[in-house]
Formats: structure tokens, C-alpha cells, sequence
């Protein structure tokens, strides 16, 4: 994990005193309860030790956020101290995770009032995120089940769902830029008759996270990644339509939504005039990690947002209001455009608090678990393990030390999604039993900590109990 340039330990030598100092308390200030003992401030390499547990460094960087959020100097300075004295960015998994916080927190005193001064000119605070070739992607999407639980679950409820059909026509609306559809190509291709036409899938894709930089990042162009794979889906007798669609997150992918809304309209034109015996096609809309970047009714609350999403259902451009949310309004969206099946695979968390202790202390106690499970699958010091903990480095400076537009990490538990595609007229279909073994089967590949568990009709990815990743499907209701 790429560390400050300078490295974080010597964090202490940029500041005015890290000692406390009193004279730097205004005069006016009210002293503030400190978060350890009254014996005194803890200097001793025992007195650290002790507050090198999960819980007392939660603590502590709760502490340190509201030290800064206040400008409260003095504290935010004694508690970086001791914050980075107790969590080396190359310890235990307790103490990386404290060591990522740390540096968010570090990022966002940066720019808030006089807590600026804890940073001294010129220190690079910025995060080394890896651009991965397309072999490096599929491998580091296959160390761990965090991707592939939903690559798996997706893939056997679409496979489900498109029986029958000659043409799949597949919106990957996925933070992964494409790493589940070759497994789904094989599947396609493998149940056709050999006297049968080749199956036809149209891959339409948005090109929002190349554009905006979210890591995992891909160094190839989507025109040069939907060569590669309409070239391996020729290989497996699969005709493919590739199309990158200029679209963005932030307006609720507006402009997909029109393309599609326009591309089915010519659709129904062709079939209208064409052959009863013109192929049907189903219409698959792939939600892979990505609706959480579409702004949310926080973001509303606190930006002046001015920003439209087209209604399909209404044919007409509807403003966002404080009330309302893009998420909401593009699913309602989907929903005109009458799906096949929609899929939605997200994290199991609630990163979108105004309030940053609130957010801190979800994103602490959530984000635990890739560092946990890293220790599982890849050894200290290696490349891989340094692009994976990076990438979880990015997601906590963007939750902690971002706000308005430019934090974009706002993920919702799957109980609000579940909300969302309810009011926009969907209904929840389960797994079935096939597909959940498939999954199961898959899961066995990893480390024993993994588990799958139903709720509802629903699937969840655990780790060590503890909810990560949720996988659903939904049908027009």
C-alpha cells in the first residue's frame, strides 16, 4: 500500500509540535476531554501498545474527526500522534485499516480551516491506485469472492432468464469493467443446439468509470477491451455487438437511458414490420457495484444540484428535488424500458451520512473485512496485495476526507435497495437452487471465512459473519 511521500511514520517531523502544547489552545477554546487516561498523554511504547486494539483505534480516529471538524488544533494534533505511532501502515490488519483512516483524516485536515497547519507544504497525500492490463484485472478479480460471488450469482440468474431467447441484449453497468462476461459468454454458447444459429449478444456499455478514474482502473480504452471481447465471443460461435455509450454517473446515466429508450423504439419498429419469425431479444440490465455512485438524497440535501434524468416512462425530463434522488428516478427509468431482468449486486453498508463520525464509524466497521481477508490469499509485500489495499485506501479517503460531488463512495445497505426497486415497480425473484449451489461451489475455491446466506430472495456474501456483498434480481412488477 502506497504510503505519504514522505512515508507516514515520520508524519511527526511535518507538524508544527506534536507533543501537547498548550499555547496553542485559543483562549477562548473549551477544553475538550481527551480520549485517554488522566495520568497523561500516552509517550511510552507500553502506553501505545494499549490502544492498539480495533476498538480503542476506532475510538481514537473518532476522536480525531471531531477534533478537526471543530479546528481543535492541539487535539487533532496529540491524536495523529499517537495515530501514527500505533497503526504502521505494514502491520496487522487492525492496525492498516487505522493506518488508511489515518490518512484520510490527514487529507481532510488539509483543507479544513486552521487544522491546515497540521500538514506541512508540499506533502503528497495522494494514493498510488494501479492501472491493471486485462490479464492482471481477471486475476485480481479472482483472488477473492468480494467480485465473484456477484459475477456468479449474475450470470446464473440471467442465464435463467433469457431461456428461450435468440438475442440477449446485456446493459454492464459494472465497476469491473466487463470481467464477468466472458464466463457468461461461455455459459450462452455452451447451451445451444450445435445445429442451431449462434447465439447473438448485444454488450452495451457506459463509460463512466474509465472517465472518472474509480479504481479498479483499466489501462486499455473500452473500444480496445469490446474488441477483445467480441473476438473471444467469435471464438466460442457467439456473435457480438459491442457499444460504448458516453454516459455518467452523475446524472443518473441520462444519456443511457435515452440511447436505450431509442434503440428499443427502433426495435419495436423493426419487429413490427419484419417476419413473425424475427428473433426475440431480451433486454438484461447488469448492475454491478456502480448504482451506488448515482447521487443519492444526501448529496441533495447538501448541493446545489440541479439535475435531470429522462423518464421514459413519461417521456419527459424529470427534475431531482431535495424529496427525490437520481438512484430513485433512474430505476424508475428501467422500469419503462420494461426489462427482461434487472441485476443488482452491491455492498452491504451504509456510507452515506452527512455526518462524518457516523460515516467514520460505518466505513470502519465495514472496510475491516478486505483487510482481514487480504491476509487470507496474499503475502506481505506483494505487488498484488498493494494494488488490492490501495484501491481500499482510495474508498476510505473518498468516504472520509470528501464531500459534495466529489465524494462519491455513497453505498446504501440492501435493505434500501430493496425499498428503491420496490417503489419503482419491480419485484424480487429468488435464486434457485442450482444457482445457489453454483455459488456455493465457487465460494469453496477461497478461504473457510466465507459464507452465502438467503434473506429473503435474496443472497448475501459473509465473512466471518458479517454481511459484505448482496446479490438480487429483480422482474417488472
Amino acid at each position: 500500500m502506497t504510503q505519504f511521500t514522505p512515508p507516514l511514520p515520520p508524519l511527526h517531523h511535518q507538524i508544527t509540535s506534536l507533543l501537547p502544547n498548550p499555547n496553542m489552545m485559543n483562549k477562548n477554546q473549551i477544553p475538550r476531554p481527551r480520549p485517554w487516561p488522566a495520568s497523561g498523554f500516552p509517550t511510552t511504547s507500553k502506553a501505545l501498545s494499549n490502544l492498539g486494539d480495533a476498538n480503542c483505534m476506532e475510538q481514537l480516529l473518532v476522536h480525531c474527526a471531531n477534533a478537526i471538524e471543530t479546528n481543535d488544533v492541539t487535539l487533532a494534533q496529540q491524536i495523529l500522534w499517537v495515530l501514527n505511532n500505533i497503526a504502521p501502515h505494514d502491520g496487522d490488519s487492525n492496525q492498516r485499516l487505522a493506518s488508511g483512516f489515518l490518512r484520510a483524516l490527514t487529507a481532510r485536515a488539509a483543507k479544513t480551516g486552521t487544522c491546515k497547519m497540521l500538514v506541512s507544504a508540499g506533502t503528497n497525500l495522494s494514493i498510488d491506485t494501479h492501472r491493471f492490463n486485462i490479464i492482471e484485472l481477471a486475476n485480481f478479480v479472482d483472488l477473492t469472492p468480494w467480485h465473484r460471488f456477484g459475477f456468479t450469482a449474475a450470470n446464473a440468474a440471467v442465464l435463467e432468464a433469457t431461456e428461450g431467447f435468440s438475442v440477449v441484449h446485456i446493459v454492464d453497468l459494472s465497476l469491473t469493467h466487463c470481467m464477468q462476461i466472458p464466463t457468461l459468454v461461455d455459459a450462452i454458447a455452451s447451451r445451444q443446439h450445435h445445429d442451431a444459429s449462434p447465439p447473438i449478444i448485444k454488450l452495451t456499455v457506459a463509460d463512466a468509470c474509465c472517465r472518472d478514474h474509480i479504481p479498479p482502473m483499466l489501462d486499455l480504452s473500452y473500444e480496445e477491451l469490446g474488441a477483445k471481447l467480441v473476438s473471444f465471443a467469435r471464438s466460442r460461435n457467439v456473435i457480438m455487438e459491442f457499444r460504448v455509450v458516453s454516459s455518467s454517473y452523475q446524472d443518473g446515466f441520462a444519456s443511457l437511458i435515452e440511447h436505450l429508450r431509442v434503440q428499443q423504439e427502433q426495435q419495436q419498429h423493426f419487429v413490427y414490420a419484419a417476419e413473425p419469425s424475427t428473433p426475440s431479444e431480451a433486454l438484461v440490465i447488469n448492475c454491478h457495484m456502480m448504482l451506488h455512485y448515482i447521487p443519492d438524497e444526501t448529496l441533495s440535501d447538501t448541493t446545489d444540484l440541479t439535475s435531470y434524468v429522462y423518464d421514459s416512462s413519461s417521456s419527459a425530463a424529470v427534475s431531482v428535488t431535495p424529496t427525490s434522488s437520481l438512484r430513485s428516478l433512474f430505476l424508475k427509468s428501467l422500469r419503462g424500458l420494461d426489462p427482461t431482468v434487472v441485476i443488482l449486486v452491491d455492498e452491504d453498508a451504509d456510507l452515506t451520512s452527512n455526518n462524518l463520525v457516523c460515516r467514520l464509524r460505518s466505513a470502519f466497521n465495514f472496510l475491516w473485512i478486505p483487510y482481514d481477508t487480504v491476509d487470507t490469499f496474499l503475502p506481505r509485500g506483494s505487488k498484488q496485495r498493494q494494488w488490492y489495499e490501495a484501491d481500499t485506501c482510495w474508498k476510505i479517503e473518498n468516504v472520509i476526507a470528501h464531500e459534495g460531488l466529489q465524494r462519491v463512495e455513497r453505498v446504501e445497505p440492501k435493505n434500501k435497495w430493496e425499498e428503491r426497486m420496490k417503489n419503482a415497480s419491480f419485484q424480487g425473484v429468488g435464486f434457485s437452487e442450482d444457482s445457489v449451489a453454483e455459488v456455493k461451489a465457487m465460494l469453496d475455491e477461497h478461504a473457510a471465512g466465507w459464507g452465502l446466506k438467503k434473506e429473503d430472495e435474496h443472497i448475501v456474501l459473509t465473512w466471518k459473519g458479517h454481511n459484505v456483498v448482496f446479490a438480487s434480481a429483480w422482474l417488472p412488477a
